[in-house]
This record gives C-alpha cells, structure tokens and sequence, in this order.
C-alpha cells in the first residue's frame, strides 16, 4: 500500500460512510490518531470510532499527496458535508472548544468544511499507523 491508494480507500470509505471500508484499510492493530491525544487501536475500535459519519450526508472528499517514499505518506485532504443529525453537530461544537454557534430553534443543521492533513505508515498492503491533523468549521452561507 502507498499514501495514494491508502487515501483512494479512505475518500471511498468516508463518501460511502462505512465503518467497515475504514477498518479494512488498517492492519489488525493498526492506529489511527484522529488528535494528537486521542488513538483508535485494532479494526473494532476503528470501525466504531467511523461510525460518526453515519451521521453526516452529501460528503465530498478532495486530497492531494504531498509526499511519499517506501512506506510512508502525507496528504493534505478536503471534506465537506451536511451535518445530518443535533448528536453530531453537538460533537463538532464540543470538539472545537468554543460551544455550539448561536442557533435559532427550525435553524437547518449547517454543512461542514473540514481541512487537514494526513500522515501514514505502511506494512505491506495495509497501513499501520494514521496520524491526523485538523480544522473544522461551518460552512458560510
């Protein structure tokens, strides 16, 4: 596996939302470091932490590799998507630090833009290691 298929399969897995797709991209104890302090470990805990983008629809994802090299990679990638439920908009606004934006009550969920970069390693034909780093906002109307 190198960076560029490695990302075909994570753009494939997060457009279609499966939980599944994501871990079978990992080796069985693989890690994927979705902040620098926090690590899903194993395809169980992948598969579970991916599960949060069942709660989001219309997702567009765009990457470009940056670099690579005999197993490893870094990518800087592209999402938007449609919050598609209150739980994962609650989610965003806790995991931004600043709160839930002001919202009146029948305001429509807002689409998303997240803008980051991904690091890999690889063993073979799967990765062994995912590090990411983020921003997120909502997108301006």
């Amino acid at each position: 596996m190198n960076i560029q298929s490695f990302m075909d399969g994570y753009k494939a897995a997060w457009e279609a939302r499966d939980p599944s797709a994501f871990a079978a991209l990992f080796h069985t104890d693989g890690e994927y470091h979705n902040t620098p302090f926090q690590v899903q470990r194993g395809n169980a805990e992948l598969a579970d932490y991916w599960k949060r983008v069942q709660l989001q629809e219309d997702v567009q994802v765009t990457f470009e590799v940056l670099t690579e090299g005999p197993g490893f990679g870094v990518a800087h990638w592209h999402v938007t998507y449609q919050v598609a439920s209150e739980e994962l908009f609650a989610i965003w606004a806790k995991s931004t630090g600043t709160g839930l934006p002001a919202r009146k009550p029948g305001d429509a969920l807002p689409r998303m833009v997240l803008d980051g970069v991904l690091q890999a390693k690889f063993v073979e034909d799967r990765c062994k290691e995912a590090r990411i780093w983020w921003h997120s906002t909502p997108m301006a109307a």
